[in-house]
């Protein structure tokens, strides 16, 4: 029986080339069993005809799935699918019972209901996402990524890819950060005091895990990162938040009995404050009273398009106390899922066993296509490119907010990729918020970012990392103007 040619479509959200969509499209429909064992395929003319493609891309695809045995050929006859082809699964779906368990008992400690601001996942869509810390495809430097990925997969590094590192890491990657990252914030480390993560937010969990117990105390930002507070909430510390200013966390409203103090000194967490060398040196004097040590979060000091960033807070150290997260999801792809942690022996000692107890280390594969992309230059000429492109979105955006009368509460002194906003006093951004994304307008609103039952309702952020130049100003003129509605 010939299947009919009306049968196969190209959806319009897939991925990846003509090719691979038409290999996936007839897997799938072999897999689901909609395709059944000997069924005739459209010839190759009459496919590429209906779906409006190449000739030669149908055959190609053909080809592959021949090769693969999902299709077999008959001579001048056409392609079938194959008596070998994977058959699809053969199982009564069982019925939705209840548990006999009581979860609510059951379950010891709960990880879930925290307030992290949730991204739509087809944030892509919207024609005005000021929503941060997304990749702009435009941007990023996809073949020469794509090159580095295949050099990690060559002959000569596969011991590299193949091989558990255990509690290791690649040895390339690490040598990159200590030689070039880390001396461009002032830092000088050993790769025994080096860590790899997944991601700046896995390095914080993992500083929390160690540094912290249920008899420790923590000072945090307010406003703070939302992920931090959970993952401090998970350690069952006592957590103490502590308010900032214009210039960042203010040392002297840490508590006395503070154990562990996470801080965004270069690009506060979210209001973009960048604290000055003065109470830089303050924080440092004041963790040294209280025998406190210092997590610095530096997410985003490559974005400093103004002028160059300040010292790091670990650069200043001299008593060993600072310990550093960096991380490379804002600058390359946050999807990358690459951090570091930079700290003292001991501490990295007991992180890395934590780390290896869990998750071994990350993808041998993602830390040696990294380690090609920043040592071969790919790296800094991306930064270059990236923050080009957002000075330049920064300067339009500043018009767009002061043409349409907005407030900003706090914007980064030397770059960064958002603005923190403050709406009158009566607006919450939460409904704001809703109201925007029937216009096609992603926001992010403020009160997650802040601490305590009560939060402020009136802040938001807006981001320019992910939305073109030229849409900036029409989605700051629908900003203002359900503002102005809801005034």
């Amino acid at each position: 029986m010939a299947l009919p040619v009306e049968t196969f479509f190209l959806h319009p959200d897939a991925e990846g080339t003509l090719q691979q969509q038409i290999q996936q499209m007839i897997a799938q429909g072999i897999l689901t069993g909609r395709f059944g064992t000997g069924e005739k395929l459209p010839s190759t003319r009459s496919l590429a005809r209906h779906l409006g493609i190449s000739r030669i891309t149908v055959t190609i695809a053909y080809t592959e799935l021949l090769a693969n045995d999902y299709l077999t050929s008959k001579g001048r006859s056409g392609y079938y699918v194959s008596e070998n082809a994977p058959a699809p699964p053969r199982f009564t779906p069982a019925e939705n019972t209840p548990d006999a368990v009581d979860w609510a008992r059951a379950i010891g400690q709960r990880f879930s209901g925290g307030v992290t601001p949730v991204k739509p996942q087809d944030w892509g869509k919207y024609r005005y996402p000021f929503i941060y810390g997304q990749a702009d495809p435009s941007l990023f430097d996809h073949a020469n990524w794509r090159l580095c990925a295949l050099q990690a997969l060559g002959q000569r590094d596969f011991t590299a890819l193949t091989t558990d590192y255990y509690d290791q890491d690649d040895p390339k990657l690490i040598e990159f950060i200590a030689r070039h990252s880390l001396p461009r914030r002032g830092i000088s480390a050993r790769p025994e005091q080096i860590l790899i993560t997944l991601g700046a937010q896995n390095a914080l969990w993992l500083t929390a895990q160690v540094l912290l117990t249920q008899r420790r105390r923590a000072a945090l930002e307010d406003p703070c990162y939302p992920a931090l507070r959970d993952i401090l909430t998970q350690s069952r510390c006592h957590v103490s938040p502590v308010q900032v200013d214009q210039e960042g966390l203010i040392p002297d409203a840490i508590p006395d009995d503070t154990d562990v103090i996470f801080t965004t000194p270069s690009h506060q967490c979210p209001t973009t404050a960048t604290m000055p060398m003065a109470r830089r040196r303050a924080l440092l004097d004041r963790a040294r009273d209280l025998d406190a040590l210092i997590v610095e979060d530096d997410y985003e000091f490559e974005m400093s398009f103004l002028k160059s960033p300040s010292p790091s807070l670990k650069s200043l150290d001299q008593d060993g106390r600072v310990i550093y997260v960096g991380s490379f999801s804002k600058s390359l792809f946050p999807g990358l899922r690459l951090g570091y942690l930079v700290g003292s022996e001991p501490f990295i000692r007991e992180a890395r066993a934590l780390r290896a107890s869990v998750l071994r280390h990350p993808p041998g594969h993602i830390q040696r296509t990294a380690a090609y992309f920043l040592s071969l230059g790919h790296y800094d000429a991306l930064v270059r490119r990236m923050s080009n492109t957002l000075h330049g979105r920064r300067t339009v955006m500043e018009d767009a907010i002061k043409a349409n009368g907005l407030q900003i509460a706090g914007r980064g002194a030397y770059g960064g990729s958002s603005f923190w906003m403050r709406a009158p006093d009566h607006i919450c951004t939460g409904d704001l918020a809703i109201r925007l994304r029937a216009k096609s307008v992603l926001i992010e609103p403020g009160a997650p970012f802040f601490n305590g039952d009560a939060p402020p309702q009136n802040y938001y952020r807006l981001a320019y990392s992910s939305i073109p130049s030229t849409q900036i100003a029409a989605g700051i003129a629908h900003v203002a103007h359900e503002i102005h509605r809801m005034g």
